[in-house]
Protein backbone atom coordinates (compact mmCIF):
# COMPACT_ATOMS: atom_id res chain seq x y z
CA UNK A 1 0.00 0.00 0.00
CA UNK A 2 1.51 3.35 -1.05
CA UNK A 3 1.47 6.32 1.69
CA UNK A 4 -0.32 9.31 0.53
CA UNK A 5 1.70 12.48 0.42
CA UNK A 6 0.47 15.87 1.49
CA UNK A 7 -1.13 18.38 -0.89
CA UNK A 8 1.62 20.35 -2.60
CA UNK A 9 1.19 24.14 -1.95
CA UNK A 10 3.14 27.08 -1.02
CA UNK A 11 2.96 26.47 2.81
CA UNK A 12 4.26 22.64 2.40
CA UNK A 13 7.22 24.41 0.83
CA UNK A 14 7.86 26.89 3.35
CA UNK A 15 7.11 23.73 6.03
CA UNK A 16 9.35 21.37 4.24
CA UNK A 17 12.31 24.00 3.95
CA UNK A 18 11.71 25.07 7.52
CA UNK A 19 11.94 21.53 8.48
CA UNK A 20 15.16 21.15 6.50
CA UNK A 21 17.10 24.08 8.25
CA UNK A 22 16.15 22.48 11.91
CA UNK A 23 17.74 19.60 10.77
CA UNK A 24 20.75 21.38 9.55
CA UNK A 25 20.91 23.84 12.90
CA UNK A 26 20.76 20.26 15.02
CA UNK A 27 17.52 20.48 16.48
CA UNK A 28 15.31 17.88 14.50
CA UNK A 29 17.09 14.53 13.84
CA UNK A 30 17.32 13.60 10.04
CA UNK A 31 14.94 10.37 9.39
CA UNK A 32 18.30 8.54 7.78
CA UNK A 33 20.78 9.50 10.91
CA UNK A 34 20.49 8.72 14.63
CA UNK A 35 21.36 11.91 16.11
CA UNK A 36 21.11 16.03 15.41
CA UNK A 37 24.21 16.79 13.01
CA UNK A 38 24.56 20.64 12.60
CA UNK A 39 25.90 22.33 9.04
CA UNK A 40 25.27 25.39 9.93
CA UNK A 41 26.74 26.45 6.15
CA UNK A 42 23.62 24.06 4.87
CA UNK A 43 21.10 25.73 6.93
CA UNK A 44 21.75 29.25 6.16
CA UNK A 45 21.82 28.50 2.72
CA UNK A 46 18.14 27.44 3.61
CA UNK A 47 17.02 29.89 5.69
CA UNK A 48 18.33 32.58 2.46
CA UNK A 49 16.87 30.23 -0.26
CA UNK A 50 13.11 31.27 2.00
CA UNK A 51 14.65 34.85 2.49
CA UNK A 52 14.41 34.57 -1.09
CA UNK A 53 10.80 33.46 -1.89
CA UNK A 54 9.71 35.69 0.17
CA UNK A 55 11.29 38.76 -1.75
CA UNK A 56 10.18 37.58 -4.76
CA UNK A 57 6.51 36.70 -4.22
CA UNK A 58 5.46 39.81 -2.25
CA UNK A 59 2.34 40.69 -2.89
CA UNK A 60 0.94 37.62 -4.36
CA UNK A 61 0.78 35.57 -1.06
CA UNK A 62 -2.40 35.11 1.12
CA UNK A 63 -2.25 36.46 4.33
CA UNK A 64 -1.91 32.73 6.04
CA UNK A 65 1.10 32.22 3.57
CA UNK A 66 2.32 35.62 4.21
CA UNK A 67 2.08 35.23 7.86
CA UNK A 68 3.43 31.23 8.06
CA UNK A 69 6.69 32.73 5.95
CA UNK A 70 7.28 35.85 8.46
CA UNK A 71 7.26 33.78 11.30
CA UNK A 72 9.52 30.76 9.71
CA UNK A 73 12.20 32.83 8.67
CA UNK A 74 12.18 35.08 12.55
CA UNK A 75 12.54 32.03 13.90
CA UNK A 76 14.95 30.39 11.98
CA UNK A 77 16.77 33.49 11.59
CA UNK A 78 16.80 33.22 15.68
CA UNK A 79 17.61 29.72 16.02
CA UNK A 80 20.58 30.35 13.74
CA UNK A 81 22.29 33.01 15.36
CA UNK A 82 21.73 31.14 19.27
CA UNK A 83 23.00 28.28 17.36
CA UNK A 84 26.12 29.82 15.79
CA UNK A 85 26.85 31.66 19.09
CA UNK A 86 26.91 28.16 20.86
CA UNK A 87 29.22 26.92 18.38
CA UNK A 88 31.40 30.15 18.19
CA UNK A 89 31.53 29.22 22.45
CA UNK A 90 32.43 26.00 22.27
CA UNK A 91 35.41 26.53 19.86
CA UNK A 92 36.69 29.18 21.92
CA UNK A 93 36.47 27.28 25.04
CA UNK A 94 38.35 24.35 22.96
CA UNK A 95 41.24 26.70 22.04
CA UNK A 96 41.89 27.21 25.82
CA UNK A 97 42.84 24.14 26.55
Amino acid sequence: MEMELPTIDFMTLVVSLSQTALVHLGEMVDPEMTSPEKNLPLARQTIDLLGILQEKTKGNLTGDEERLLDQVLYDLRLRFVEVAREEAGGASKEKEK
